[in-house]
């Protein structure tokens, strides 16, 4: 069989996610939740159109290929994600890319948890302190 040229092929984008949820989580139970997920919020015909396909999931961070032309209902149906296997989880989107290898180096490696920042709390001496500076 003879492979199509690169310009008769589908584009895809790259989403690198960070999943945070309770429990460690399998590859497979992933899977199924996000297809689960994006076939309820977009419906079969919608979710079908994102071709969504789950490349990586390893040590809570992996990365989820799709059309690109279908990146923000992607992007949504992940965002619904909200339990896997019974136990409460979410997926959070580190960053698109246009390839596997520019995805993993720009989001997955050498990167932390996902955290909020921390804040000075009002009040304390150290906010007196910058206000005092400024």
């Amino acid at each position: 069989m003879k492979r199509l040229l690169p310009s008769l092929r589908a584009k895809k984008r790259d989403l690198a996610f960070e999943l945070i949820s309770e429990e460690p989580v399998s590859r497979s139970d992933l899977v199924r939740e996000v297809m689960s997920s994006a076939s309820s919020l977009l419906g079969d015909v919608t979710a079908s159109e994102c071709d969504i396909k789950v490349l990586g999931f390893e040590d809570r961070k992996g990365i989820i290929q799709c059309s690109h032309k279908k990146v923000k209902e992607t992007r949504a149906s992940l965002a619904a994600l909200t339990r896997v296997n019974g136990r409460r989880a979410t997926l959070y989107i580190l960053g698109t890319s246009g390839t596997v290898k520019r995805a993993t180096e720009k989001f997955i490696q050498n990167r932390t948890a996902f955290e909020p920042e921390n804040k000075v709390k009002p009040g304390t001496s150290e906010e007196f302190r910058q206000y005092k500076t400024q």
